[in-house]
Formats: C-alpha cells, structure tokens, sequence
C-alpha cells in the first residue's frame, strides 16, 4: 500500500508537468472506485487550470478555483506521467489530460478514490479527524506521550491510528520503532517523555529518508515518474523476520498486530 513517502514522491513527481497547466480532458474508463467517481467530473474541471497541488495524510488534492480534486491511491494505485496518445493499459482506469501529456490513475485492486469536494478541505469528513503531519513542528514528543496516556493498543497499533498521526505506515511503524530501541508489543500507555522524545525523531528520520529515495516499492508502487522507490534496500527491520539484528545479530522475530506484520529484536527493542 502506497504511505506517506509514497504519495509525497507522487506529489514531487507530477507537480512540475500539472501546476497552472489548463484540463483539456478527462476520460473515465472504470468509475466503481472504493467511492464511485463524482458524476459530472468531467464537467466541473475540464477548461480549468491547476492553482495548487498537495498532500494531506495519504490524501492528493489537486486545486482548481472551484473547489479541489481528492485523490487517494487506496491499496495499489499509482499515478504517471504518459503522453496522452500512449495506449491505457488494463488497470488503467483515469486519465486526466493537459494536452500532450496525461496524468494516468492506474488501481488493480480499485480500492482507490476521485473525488470533488468543495470548500476548507480540513472541514472535509475524511480530514476532519485526521491527526497532524509526522513532518511538521505539530507533531512533538509532548503531544505524543499525552495521546499515549491511557492506551491500551499496543505501541505499535497506536502510532499506525490516523487519528493520532497520518502517514505512519506498517513499513514506517516497524522500522521507526527499531531505531528508537521500543518494543511494538508494549501498551501505548507505557511510552515514557524520553522515549516519546526519541521516537518522534526517529518516525521523522525514517520518513524523510525514505522520501529522499522515493519511497518504497514492495509490490508494484511507482512514483509519478513511473520510476521504482529504493528504501527497501535499506529496511532494517520490516521483510526481515527470522534473519540477523543488524546490531545484535539474534533471529529477529516477526508477529501479528492488528492483522499486519510486525518484526522486532526481543534484545534490542525493550
């Protein structure tokens, strides 16, 4: 599943060929998404021009004046640059062009979404209760140790809620946690400040580097240049069950939490 360093490579990658660019054509191809397309797309942003292009949590908001275009990649989805005459493949489901060039949504798993939404997109239902952004000066090791207080999830199950923090995925939980030397099992309830404190630097490092090579490909994720992520080559953790600690050399051990994987060092992580 595409995370946080995922969609953010996406953004990077397909913002130089769409910002202030006009919408000549939308073609939709398979509308039954998770949600199904907003009907009449097609109609509110052709002719407009792209004012502005981010990210929220694991959310894509294409700008235009009337209001925004929310894209999400759901479980396999992936955005491209191709020239609009390039032939669509089978799981290529949207296509937004701008001329001679087409932001292409490809989604085998359909669990993705396009959708129109007017107005603050923060008052939209699915941000309204989205946690803050891992990258920014809102999310601190107070604010962390204060939303642990009273937990009962396990470290691991507490740090992947959206509502506490948006984009701490599966592979970023696993290996943020290694690093700071916290086993996933323990109850969130359990965080000390100077854990809280080391942690938050360690989601934050995993993060950035993990974006700085483009996120990570583990399936069929490519980032809006169609290229490949390479942090997976430097995972420490995650994918590793049952081979060495690369500090103590001990099998690491790989469990369930919450129906996902999670690997650990029963030494290293206490």
């Amino acid at each position: 599943m595409p995370e946080l360093p995922e969609v953010e490579t996406t953004l990077r990658g397909i913002s130089p060929h769409l910002l202030h660019k006009k919408i000549t054509q939308l073609i939709v191809r398979q509308s039954q998404l998770r949600w199904p397309i907003t009907p009449c797309l097609a109609e509110i942003i052709v002719g407009k021009k792209i004012r502005s292009i981010s990210r929220r949590g694991k959310y894509l908001l294409l700008s235009i004046a009337e209001g925004h275009l929310l894209i999400h990649l759901g479980m396999s989805g992936s955005l491209r640059i191709v020239p609009s005459n390039e032939p669509a493949l089978f799981h290529d489901h949207i296509d937004l062009q701008f001329g001679k060039l087409c932001l292409r949504y490809a989604d085998p798993r359909r669990f993705g979404c396009w959708l129109w939404i007017e107005g603050n997109p923060e008052e939209h239902k699915l941000f309204k209760k989205l946690g803050p952004e891992p990258l920014t000066e809102n999310f601190h090791a107070d604010y962390l140790w204060q939303k642990s207080r009273g937990r009962s999830k396990t470290l691991k199950e507490f740090i992947m809620d959206n509502h506490i923090v948006v984009g701490v995925g599966n592979i970023y939980a696993n290996e943020s946690l290694f690093m700071a030397g916290i086993k996933p099992i323990r109850k969130a309830s359990t965080l000390t400040k100077k854990e809280a404190e080391l942690w938050v630097e360690k989601i934050r490092f995993v993060l950035q580097r993990s974006i700085d090579q483009g996120g990570t490909t583990l399936r069929d994720f490519v980032g809006g240049d169609g290229k490949p992520g390479y942090f997976q080559q430097q995972l420490l953790v995650y994918g590793r069950g049952g081979l060495a600690c690369i500090n103590c050399t001990k099998p690491l051990k790989e469990i369930r939490l919450g129906g996902r994987s999670s690997v650990y060092c029963v030494d290293c992580q206490q």
